[in-house]
């Protein structure tokens, strides 16, 4: 199985995954090539050799108009949702040298006028208008932009998402609608190329598996011009909910919203390294020196086939209980929200004929559905087993057929597609044709 590993020993950022990912390429050349003709107006992506550590590594300078935006590695530097009506060129003296312990220093030489409480998320730390036209979008705008970029739509939609989540974090974090959330950084011109890049790199890769080690988010507090705010930054926060991550010595804010979201967005699990044979590594290095090496480290290569996911089966033996009961029982815990329910016959101590019942549940669901059988039945005690689950991944579409729209389950993985005819569709079309359930979803088959 094709397996990406991204090790975030000192934290994420838009820029440093899509470095990382950028030496992983083939066709590095072309990549570029196809990233600096987008419809971004003045932005430019070019790949600079650099060391960290005595590691070498990439990191990807992005500029707009030839201004680079920032330059530590790290996409995140923002103002935390103040809105700058700057009338003027910036100069944004943030340090932006993958600096954790960035005090997020405005030493702006004008005045800034703050006309209106817009959420303004900075991930590359800039409001930079540098005199081209910046808008304070919003994430209509945003996703207005992206759709319209000449890139695969899987990338276009793996873009939206990310920002998507951004906005709902933002609006979570500052407590207003998603919709009067007002990017200066996010939004910039800079940034989609960031996010944009990474899609698409992982999109030419076509990784079967992402795994992402538990992420370091610094610690500390970060000084921005509102005020001092807790790493990690609240926004960041909720973006990594349920998500492995741990503070350290180093201060200051490691894990932009950015990387977060892209993270949380692309991984399939968080944790270890899984056993593979690896046969690239890509380093994407930030510019600030730390005592360890700055940089999001990608492994590429090879892994065994194993379970993805794991699911909980709860069994107990039940012998008085009649088949009414039993059957209402069942029903009521797929309500309550098990996955599955079964039972098979046997043989109970005294010769007695029972049933064994089965009950498959998510691991979260374990306690509440365990009491609910405690209750349903006449059972005084049952099994608890966690198993590894390998499974295919689900979707529904719809296609067209001679006979109309019929929506067609599809289960993908581990290099096996199933696709079946939804049944109710099925059935409707054979009565109204007169034909068999079987001959009907043969007939579909042949036109999806």
């Amino acid at each position: 199985m094709k397996t990406l590993y991204l090790e975030c020993n000192m934290g994420a950022a838009g820029d440093m995954l899509l470095s990382a990912l950028y030496e992983l390429l083939e066709d590095k050349e072309a990549f570029l090539d196809t990233m600096n003709h987008l419809p971004l107006p003045g932005v430019h992506l070019e790949a600079e050799r650099g060391v960290t550590s005595g590691i070498a590594g990439t990191h990807m300078h992005v500029t707009v108009h030839g201004v680079e935006e920032g330059t530590d590695g790290h996409d995140h530097h923002y103002d935390h949702h103040h809105d700058h009506e700057h009338e003027h060129g910036h100069e944004h003296h943030h340090d932006h040298d993958h600096d954790h312990e960035h005090d997020h220093h405005h030493d702006h030489d004008h005045e800034h006028h703050h006309h209106h409480d817009h959420h303004h998320h900075h991930d590359h730390d800039h409001d930079h208008e540098h005199g081209h036209d910046h808008h304070h979008a919003t994430p209509g705008a945003i996703a207005h932009l992206i759709d319209h970029l000449p890139l695969p739509q899987e990338v276009k939609d793996h873009a939206r998402g990310v920002y998507d989540a951004i906005a709902r974090a933002e609006a979570q974090a500052h407590g207003c609608p998603v919709g009067d959330v007002h990017y200066h950084e996010v939004g910039a011109l800079d940034a989609v190329a960031d996010v944009t890049g990474v899609c698409y790199a992982l999109h030419l890769l076509r990784p079967e598996r992402i795994v992402v080690s538990p992420i370091h988010v610094g610690s500390g507090t970060v000084r921005c011009a509102h005020g001092i705010m807790p790493v990690p930054a609240p926004a960041t926060a909720a973006l990594l909910a349920g998500v492995p991550t741990y503070g350290g010595a180093v201060q200051g804010e490691l894990c932009t919203p950015t990387g977060a979201a892209l993270l949380a967005h692309f991984a399939d699990s968080f944790g270890p390294m899984p056993v593979m044979c690896t046969q690239k590594v890509g380093y994407g290095i930030g510019t600030k020196v730390f005592e360890q090496a700055n940089c999001v480290r990608a492994f590429w290569g090879e892994s065994a086939e194993e379970a993805n996911g794991e699911i909980v089966e709860l069994v107990c033996n039940i012998d008085d209980m009649t088949a009414e009961s039993l059957s209402f029982a069942c029903a009521r815990l797929l309500e309550l929200g098990a996955l599955d329910v079964y039972t098979l016959p046997g043989t109970m101590k005294k010769g007695r004929n029972g049933q064994v019942l089965t009950v498959l549940c998510a691991p979260e669901q374990e306690g509440d559905l365990a009491r609910h059988i405690l209750s349903l039945t006449t059972t005084n005690g049952l099994r608890a087993r966690r198993c590894g689950k390998y499974f295919l991944t689900p979707s529904v579409r719809e296609a067209e057929t001679p006979w109309g729209a019929v929506r067609v389950k599809t289960a993908q993985g581990y290099g096996v597609t199933h696709v079946k005819p939804e049944y109710e569709d099925v059935a409707a079309l054979a009565r109204s044709r007169g034909v068999s359930l079987e001959e009907m979803a043969r007939d579909i088959l042949r036109h999806v």
